[in-house]
């Protein structure tokens, strides 16, 4: 039997973003304060950055109305020191990731060639538009492992 779109975007997905979650396991508070020299970034604000951006697209890409985000990182632009609680931070990616992957099973395959427009980039499918939420994970995710490793705090 043949999958559907959406259910080939959530394993996708899914796969990608185990490069950010299997960093959450072992993340303790100390760690969330790290930074490599004077970067701008913590490990805290990327984890909460993650969030931010993910509530962000169920909400604007995917038509979430129910989801009220304050995205902090995303108006702050930079850390304010202010992301230091792991458990926190672990429940509002958890809430993060049920709430995009709740509206992305609700997509049909039709809804994945539909044009979304966002301040952010443009008109894109939302096909394309997954696919920036999928590299903007593993992205900061990357940078959060060579803190990990090579951060200080």
């Amino acid at each position: 039997m043949m999958k559907t779109k959406t259910a080939m975007m959530l394993e996708l997905w899914l796969e990608a973003r185990t490069r950010f979650t299997n960093q959450l396991e072992s993340i303790s508070e100390l760690d969330l304060q790290k930074k490599l020299g004077d970067a701008p970034n913590s490990i805290g604000f990327l984890i909460r950055h993650i969030g931010d951006v993910e509530l962000l697209f169920a909400k604007n890409v995917f038509g979430d109305s129910t989801i009220k985000v304050s995205a902090k990182t995303v108006i702050d632009k930079k850390d304010t020191g202010e992301w230091v609680d792991t458990a926190a931070l672990k429940a509002y990616v958890k809430e993060s990731f049920e709430k995009l992957k709740s509206i992305v099973e609700q997509q049909t395959d039709e809804d994945w060639g539909t044009h979304i427009s966002t301040q952010e980039f443009g008109t894109k499918t939302k096909s394309e538009a997954f696919g920036r939420i999928v590299s903007h994970t593993t992205y900061h995710a990357g940078q959060m492992a060579i803190i990990q490793k090579y951060g200080m705090v």
